[in-house]
């Protein structure tokens, strides 16, 4: 297997095959991201990819998951990614699902008639980062969509039968906008109603306009009981109807789990308990 730079992938593709079919991410400019910025986004042909996967085959991988890399891999044209699909299930025949990181504008863009193709031709998750559910917050991410597309983009792959997991960062309102932050996060994501929400923690990645708004004082990050508490509140808001909630990233300082929305109490519970026993992840142990 071949790969260019730093590799990421969800918690959940812990145990899968990365593929990495995409270079870096289209669009690259979020101001809490450093995880591609030495790549300059391209879309590997389709020979390498197909290459890259008989040299795993030869190796004696035998994935149950394949994870399609990097961090805006959706954007293939559909015709392309539809072979990447065949490839994948003709050359690791053991596969059972495959993961895919994509945008709220990769979404848009495909449409629910692209996405149900996909569906149908093996693709079995799709990872969107909402990150904040406030206009604010977001234009000052320069994440580049607004949250009224988010939900669209949701709807729209809920249509199309596309199980999808968005991922929202806790403390990317810093400490000024720390309600605003819960409380929009928690409102989007019950608009958007996803399969899976995963929740990281803001890290401070040096050369990142973050990093750079920290430095000068006008940025303050929450710290771990500030986190906490604005996961409650997020939680608080939450209403989805069938929805797994994790909070088990390396980022994080206190691993949650809960299927909501029957469970709510008892994330609200574990919520609790470790606001006052203050038993957080230390500071070092944090990565992406």
């Amino acid at each position: 297997m071949r790969y260019e730079g730093r590799i990421f992938r969800p918690p959940s593709e812990g145990r899968s095959y990365i593929l990495q079919a995409t270079i870096g991410c289209r669009h690259n400019a979020c101001a809490f991201c450093d995880m591609y910025k030495e790549k300059r986004f391209r879309i590997r042909t389709e020979e390498e990819i197909v290459e890259d996967l008989h040299m795993a085959a030869a190796a004696g991988y035998r994935p149950k998951r394949v994870f399609i890399a990097d961090g805006d891999a959706l954007s293939i044209g559909t015709q392309d990614l539809l072979r990447i699909l065949q490839a994948i299930g003709t050359i690791l025949p053991a596969c059972e699902r495959i993961g895919i990181y994509g945008t709220a504008q990769d979404i848009l863009e495909k449409g629910e008639g692209q996405l149900r193709m996909l569906k149908e031709a093996g693709l079995g998750i799709v990872y969107l980062g909402l990150e904040s559910g406030s206009d604010k917050i977001l234009k000052k991410m320069r994440k580049g969509v607004s949250a009224s597309e988010m939900i669209e983009a949701a709807k729209l792959a809920k249509r199309a039968g596309m199980p999808l997991s968005v991922t929202a960062i806790s403390g990317l309102g810093g400490i000024s906008d720390l309600e605003e932050h819960a409380q929009m996060t928690g409102s989007v994501l019950s608009a958007m109603d996803p399969d899976y929400i995963g929740l990281l923690t803001l890290m401070l990645e040096p050369g990142t306009e973050v990093y750079k708004w920290t430095r000068e004082g006008s940025f303050i990050v929450p710290g771990p009981r500030d986190v906490l508490f604005e996961t409650k509140l997020l939680v608080e808001q939450l209403g989805v109807s069938d929805c797994t909630f994790r909070s088990n990233h390396a980022s994080n300082y206190v691993n949650l789990k809960a299927h909501l929305p029957h469970e709510k109490d008892v994330l609200l519970q574990q919520i609790d308990r470790a606001l006052q026993g203050h038993s957080f992840k230390p500071e070092g142990h944090r990565m992406l």
